[in-house]
Parts: structure tokens; sequence; C-alpha cells
């Protein structure tokens, strides 16, 4: 099954603009539920009426949580509240996030969090930079060490890793990043889970992309780059786009 995870970022503006896209997604994810499991992420104000008008199989996910439970944290959403509302799935670690003051300690009290509720992490993680001597290696493997550190398997294999290289997404992108080099990080991960727990529980952890991925370039990183999937930003909020998406990589 191939994960297609859109994130809505901090769109649309208005409710009604929620309810025809989720509408209009709910046709996509039912046309292509034999190959796809697809999810949306929504902004947290708009995460009842997308559960809402949600029908299956499309599945609704949360955008982030709070580190802790503690109740003065002015701005932010418990993963109770989160349970409560009926999302499934919480993105953490995502390089916007990063960017506005969360590290690697933070997004791992998200994670216990969101285990402790049990609600599904859709993991970010990615270099900032390469550098041909490899040292960008060390950068995501001392994010994986901190996220999968002290997981029992069963836990492990619930986390849904999306792998985002920094460099190569947004208004500031060096150039795109190459399904080869997708490939590699893939098998970067793999390993390091292999090592950590067993060949098993590392084939279980979902790794999608999450980096400019479109309906032009996503079908070679699923069968170049080893992506099982895709987090999608601007383009999950364009149903047609989305929906050539969806046709591209099923």
């Amino acid at each position: 099954m191939i994960y297609l995870i859109g994130n809505w970022k901090m769109a649309p503006e208005k409710n009604t603009q929620v309810a025809d896209l989720i509408k209009k997604t709910n046709d996509i994810a039912k046309l292509y539920k034999k190959t796809l499991t697809t999810i949306v992420c929504p902004p947290a104000i708009f995460l009842p009426t997308a559960i809402k008008g949600a029908k299956v199989p499309l599945l609704i996910g949360a955008q982030g949580v709070a580190a802790s439970d503690a109740v003065a944290q002015t701005g932010l959403m418990s993963a109770a509240m989160l349970k409560d509302t009926k999302a499934q799935y919480v993105i953490i670690g995502h390089s916007e996030m990063r960017a506005r003051g969360d590290s690697n300690a933070t997004v791992k009290e998200q994670l216990t969090r969101l285990c402790e509720k049990k609600l599904l992490p859709i993991v970010c993680i990615g270099e900032k930079s390469r550098d041909a001597q490899g040292w960008y290696l060390s950068e995501v493997k001392e994010q994986l060490e901190t996220i999968f550190t002290g997981l029992t398997p069963l836990q492990a294999k619930k986390v849904i890793i999306a792998y985002e290289p920094v460099w190569a997404i947004g208004a500031k992108a060096e150039r795109a990043a190459t399904p080869a080099e997708c490939r590699e990080m893939t098998i970067f991960i793999k390993k390091f889970l292999t090592d950590l727990y067993d060949e098993k529980t590392a084939k279980a952890v979902v790794i999608v992309y999450g980096g400019s991925a479109d309906e032009f370039n996503a079908k070679s990183f699923i069968e170049e780059g080893g992506a099982q999937g895709f987090l999608v930003g601007r383009v999950s909020l364009d149903a047609k786009r989305f929906g050539l998406l969806a046709k591209s990589i099923s």
C-alpha cells in the first residue's frame, strides 16, 4: 500500500472551502482505495469540519501537538485534545516547525505524547544541506536516534517517517532532489532500524518522501527512490492536481 498524505499547512481560509476540498478528496481516496492510503492534515481549527466530511477510506490527521500536557501552553493543542477530535495521525518534526524552534528533543517529547494517546505519528526528518563527505548522514542519524531510542518494536512499526531534504524544498531550494538521493536515504534509514531493532521491524516502518513531489515526478520516487508514498503540501490543496498525483502512483 502506498501512502499519500496531504499537508494543508495554513490553508484554506474558510470552513466552506474545507468542506468542499474534503468532498473532492473523498472521491480521490475512494477511486484509488485498492492501492493508496490517503490522509489529509488540515489546520487544527478545521479538524471538526474535515472529520465530519471525511468518508471511508479517507483518513484525517493533525499538523502538530504540544510536547507536554501542561496547561500553560497558549496556542498549542495537547494529544488528548487531538484524540478527542477523532484525528488519527499527527505530523511532527516538519522543517517549518523546526525552523520555528522545535528541536530533536521537542520532537521526541511530542512523539511520546502521541504514543501515550495511541495517535499515529508522521515524523519528518531530513538534512539542511548536503556535503561531498557525507556528514549529512550524521545529521539524519542523530534525528533517528532521538526518535526511536526507547520505542518498543511495536511502537516503532506504527511510525511513518517522512524524509524531507530541507535544501530541496520551498522557495529557497538549492535544486530538486533526485530519486537516487531518496533511495540512498531510504536504505540508510532501513539499515539504522535493522541495527536498532531487526529486519522485520525495519520493514514495517513506512518511509514517504516529503520534498516537493508532484504529479510529474512522483512515480520515479516510488520506482527508483524507494519511497512508499508522499507527504505533499500545496499540491494537496488543488483537488485536480492531487487526483493526478494519486493516479500517477496508484
